[in-house]
């Protein structure tokens, strides 16, 4: 069995000036949202770079460039679909994937079990997701933003 890890990183500020909701994991969220081409959601965006490095399809940036109109205020699940598609076509199934989402706020615990389950669906396989503060350091320590990690390991399917 063929096995390739790949891991992502992503951060956005808060747009505190928005009317938009906070998106994280694919779910609306109690915050401000994150300023960003797309929605900004840091967690799928940061899988979405573990996916395609896993994969060698480059990166969130490569697939979905900022620059390309068609995802001016996308859904980041929209990334994550098509991300998907272009994984089971180059010959891969994802086995498990983690994601560490880095900030003050919103509070993950309560609403982990669904956020976990809304990206599991999209993957089809299992999926943790965590949350961590840096202690009052940095922009997310400031509470100026969001950022995440992810990690990701795909399966070549037999041939």
């Amino acid at each position: 069995m063929t096995l390739r890890l790949g891991q992502g990183f992503d951060a956005h500020r808060f747009d505190f000036a928005s009317s938009r909701p906070l998106m994280l994991a694919t779910l609306e969220w109690e915050a401000p949202a994150l300023a960003g081409h797309s929605d900004g959601d840091v967690a799928v965006h940061a899988l979405v770079d573990a996916l395609a490095a896993a994969a060698g399809l480059g990166d969130i940036g490569t697939l979905f460039g900022s620059g390309d109109p068609k995802y001016a205020g996308a859904a980041s699940s929209t990334f994550l679909t098509e991300t998907m598609a272009l994984i089971r076509t180059a010959g891969y199934t994802v086995v498990n994937a983690n994601v560490q989402v880095i900030g003050n706020r919103p509070a993950l615990q309560p609403r982990r079990a669904e956020a976990q389950a809304a990206l599991e669906a999209l993957l089809e396989a299992p999926v943790n997701i965590s949350a961590t503060t840096t202690d009052g350091m940095g922009f997310t320590g400031r509470g100026e933003g969001l950022a995440a990690i992810a990690s990701c390991l795909l399966r070549v399917n037999a041939t």
